[in-house]
């Protein structure tokens, strides 16, 4: 890590004019002076975020970016930060590892004066971001879902107050997956051939997580592991794991990797001559890529997120507004994760009487005490996070309350010209579970 030289001065970044309890559609309820900030009134408030424009994971981080920059429109409309516009400013992480998250983090702060780094997530450690954030003393927010920052931020609180995960991590997608399909045996909504689960998981070290989290776990529920198998990434000829999932049929399968163009292709594969199993597509499947490339193929697909647009008046506002905006190609449960942050964020800062500019350890402390000790409740449902480790609490694998955890989705496709169908977890479905289409027995 290159060594920076502190930078003097007084804090450039204030209150916002209108903030409080979150809203989708405005800024907020709360207005303050600041003497430093007036003098410097007009000047705008470079928001960073690292993205990946390019690469594997781009067709999310379309919707990262769209997010930030309909959050921005929002909170400049209300009136700015004290007059002064919030301007985003985007880095391309390429998809790529540390090295390139690392260069895109460092140069919104150097080159492009960012005040925070907000974003979706990145490939790579997914800890890259949090020792550029701590060197800068600049708030982070990410959506990674990733135990490796629960873990880093656990570790040592003191250096990485300022890195925040608005969602859970990976290992609760392995406890809701299982408990899930539990649920759906028991209830009699439906009746698997076997206690198989087959697991296809990528080369990414948050796929890993998962399947190996529903690996470890599967016994304690009754099922057994009958294949774990990993793929390159991207993954167009799916035909030598069909073969091993065809020669010994589960009951259910499970594909971590997460690339919606890969997932689209299993399934119009698998389709030419499918088993009795029940497939359940890690995220992915929640993008509207995926439904472009696998068309009818995508019918009938279970897919979970632990972060996504809930049902209700809030997520159907924004999704309304979302695709009015950006087409009905878009996606909004993608968007919704930027655009929720920073908004946020921008609640933080108003309580907190501002934001410093980078390397500014005192103001921006401040603004990461607010979020810390925030309950937001956004498109994608309530974000509170655990002060030990930074990250959003999960509903309901975490807590039974809906309005103190972000909500584990389970999602069903029903037409390729649509989203999923919010089937778990309740108050929020929205359909019932259906036998897919393919399952004969």
């Amino acid at each position: 890590m290159t060594d920076i030289s502190m930078k003097s001065g007084t804090s450039r970044r204030s209150f916002l004019q209108t903030a409080g309890l979150s809203t989708v559609g405005g800024a907020a309820v709360l207005t303050g002076t600041n003497t430093a900030a007036q003098a410097q009134s007009g000047e705008p408030i470079v928001i960073g975020g690292p993205i990946q424009m390019t690469g594997g994971g781009a067709a999310d981080g379309i919707e990262f970016k769209r997010g930030l920059e309909m959050a921005a429109e929002e909170i400049n409309a209300a009136g700015g930060i004290l007059g002064r516009p919030v301007e985003i400013v985007v880095a391309d992480t390429e998809s790529g590892g540390d090295d390139k998250i690392t260069s895109a983090g460092q140069r919104l702060i150097d080159r492009d004066n960012a005040s925070a780094l907000i974003t979706g997530y990145n490939f790579g450690s997914q800890i890259a971001l949090q020792n550029v954030a701590a060197d800068a003393s600049v708030v982070y927010m990410h959506a990674d879902t990733a135990r490796a920052h629960t873990a880093l931020v656990g570790s040592d609180p003191e250096k990485y107050w300022q890195s925040f995960m608005y969602c859970p991590s990976e290992v609760y997608y392995g406890f809701a997956y299982l408990n899930y399909i539990k649920t759906l045996e028991d209830s009699g909504q439906f009746i698997p051939v076997n206690k198989k689960i087959a697991i296809v998981t990528g080369p990414i070290q948050y796929s890993i997580n998962i399947a190996n989290s529903i690996q470890e776990e599967a016994a304690k529920y009754g099922y057994e592991i009958s294949l774990y198998e990993t793929v390159e990434a991207p993954t167009n000829d799916w035909g030598p794991t069909l073969a091993k999932l065809r020669e010994d049929e589960p009951g259910f399968i499970v594909v971590t990797h997460f690339f919606p163009g890969d997932q689209a292709q299993f399934m119009k594969q698998f389709l030419t001559n499918p088993t009795n199993s029940l497939v359940y597509l890690q995220y992915g499947a929640s993008l509207a890529a995926f439904r472009d490339i696998a068309g009818d193929a995508s019918k009938d697909v279970l897919y979970a997120t632990n972060i996504g647009v809930l049902s209700g008046d809030i997520g159907a506002d924004f999704t309304a507004r979302y695709l009015a905006k950006y087409g009905d190609k878009a996606s909004p449960n993608g968007g919704a994760q930027t655009y929720e942050a920073l908004h946020m964020f921008a609640q933080a800062a108003a309580l907190a009487g501002g934001v410093g500019e980078a390397y500014d350890d005192g103001q921006n402390k401040k603004v990461a005490d607010r979020l810390r000790n925030l309950i937001y409740r956004g498109p994608t449902g309530a974000i509170r996070f655990d002060k030990q480790t930074q990250q959003a609490f999960s509903y309901p694998v975490q807590t039974n309350d809906p309005s103190l955890g972000m909500s584990h989705i389970f999602s069903q496709i029903a037409k390729k010209e649509e989203n999923g169908k919010i089937v778990s977890p309740v108050p929020y479905s929205v359909a019932e579970f259906r036998k897919p289409h393919w399952i004969k027995a």
